[in-house]
């Protein structure tokens, strides 16, 4: 730990060497995605060459130290992740086919609307959304809009525009969500 705070390249790499695989059982364990896990590890070993100088001998190994920093690293990426909701992702390649049936050829907003006065549970949804919202998403998934092309549709900003799509998708991923744990296929 004394070279790495000396900014010993080939002490980081030994330690990186030694312990990788104990920190990225942590990170999983801790984040239960391989990916977040990985991505945790490399963050994990950048902070302990920074940090290294808060690293006390006395109160133990540097194996416990390290173990600890991706311990608590990986609490604060896990909470981060809850809070823009990681845990509870929904698939929106079916909501995508659920608002647009672009194979079928029948992705107009005529035949949309047809298709959600037929799906209560769509319909429900889609009156939950604020207008600009709805507008936003029809738009998007329906018409084949791009998010610019959007907002000079709506003379809106474009970040105004960012806005309705990403809300109108978290109130579709929520109610894909909710549906999925009662059993329920609506969307």
């Amino acid at each position: 730990m004394a070279q790495v705070c000396g900014g010993g390249r080939e002490a980081l790499a030994i330690l990186f060497r030694r312990y990788a695989r104990s920190v990225h059982s942590v990170a999983y364990r801790v984040l239960r995605d391989a990916s977040e896990a990985d991505d945790l590890l490399q963050d994990i070993f950048i902070l302990i060459r920074s940090k290294c100088s808060l690293f006390d001998p006395t109160r133990g190994p540097a194996r416990s130290w390290i173990l600890q920093v991706a311990y608590h690293c990986a609490l604060g990426r896990r909470r981060y992740l809850h809070s823009r909701h990681f845990y509870t992702r929904v698939d929106l390649a079916d909501v995508e086919n659920e608002l647009s049936d672009r194979g079928n050829g029948a992705g107009t907003r005529q035949d949309f609307d047809a298709r959600l006065l037929e799906n209560s549970g769509l319909k429900r949804v889609f009156d939950g959304l604020s207008e600009d919202q709805r507008q936003t998403l029809l738009l998007f998934f329906v018409e084949g809009y791009t998010l610019p092309e959007i907002a000079a549709k709506l003379n809106q900003s474009h970040g105004n525009v960012k806005h309705h799509y990403f809300r109108g998708l978290e109130k579709l991923r929520k109610h894909a969500f909710n549906s999925k744990l009662q059993g329920n296929s609506a969307v």
